[in-house]
C-alpha cells in the first residue's frame, strides 16, 4: 500500500480493494484494474473515529448516534470531504464516503498500514462482487499486488449508504442495514 499497490481484502459485505486514498497514482492504478468509471467516488475505511480528521473537517451532529450504533458495521456515511483529498477520491462530489467495518482483516489492515484505506468492491465495474478470495483471483488474476484471505463472505447487500440533504438523513443506496432503523436510531430522544 506504501508503494501504491493494491491489495484485495475481505470485509462484513464483499472482498475490497484497498489503496492508500491519499496516493493519486494509487487511485488511478484502481480505477484501471477495476474498469471503473472516474467520476464514480470511492469509499473509504478508518479504523477508529480519530482517522475522521484525515478525510473531513466536519462531522454532522446527525452522524454522531449513527456511529455510536452502526459503527463498526455495514454503514457508510457521506463527509464533506476536505479540499486537498484527490478528485479521483470523491468523484468531484465534495464529499467522501466513509465506514468502520468491524471485519478483524480489515481492521488490521488499516491498523498495519497505520491509516485509512480504500475499501471499493472487489470486482470489474458492472460485474459482481466478490466473495472470497478465489474470486478475486478469477477477476483480477495478476493485477493485484497482494490478496489477504478471510475465507467466504456475507454478499447479498452491500453496506447502507447515508448522506445528509438540507439537514435531514437521506439513503442514497439501501443495505445490510435498513434504512427505517437507521430513521428510529436518529428519532430516538
Amino acid at each position: 500500500l506504501r508503494a501504491g499497490g493494491v491489495v484485495a481484502f475481505p470485509t462484513e459485505t464483499y472482498y475490497g480493494l484497498a489503496v492508500d486514498p491519499f496516493n493519486t497514482n494509487a487511485l488511478e492504478r484502481l480505477f484501471r484494474v477495476k474498469h471503473r468509471p472516474r467520476r464514480l467516488p470511492i469509499l473509504v475505511l478508518v479504523g477508529r473515529r480519530s482517522q475522521l480528521q484525515l478525510l473531513t473537517n466536519e462531522v454532522p451532529q446527525l452522524y454522531h448516534r449513527l456511529m455510536d450504533t452502526f459503527w463498526p458495521g455495514p454503514l457508510t456515511l457521506i463527509f464533506p470531504a476536505l479540499p486537498s483529498l484527490a478528485c479521483q477520491l470523491t468523484g468531484q462530489t465534495g464529499t467522501v464516503g466513509i465506514r468502520h467495518s468491524p471485519h478483524q482483516v480489515a481492521n488490521t489492515l488499516i491498523d498495519t498500514f497505520n491509516g485509512p484505506i480504500t475499501a471499493t468492491s472487489a470486482n470489474i465495474s458492472g460485474y459482481p462482487a466478490a466473495t472470497s478470495a478465489e474470486d478475486v483471483v478469477r477477476m483480477f488474476g495478476d493485477d493485484l499486488d497482494l490478496i489477504l484471505e478471510g475465507g467466504l463472505t456475507p454478499g447479498g447487500k452491500g453496506s447502507t449508504l447515508i448522506g445528509i440533504e438540507d439537514n435531514q438523513l437521506v439513503c442514497i443506496r439501501d443495505g445490510q442495514i435498513e434504512y427505517a432503523a437507521v430513521q428510529r436510531c436518529v428519532n430516538h430522544t
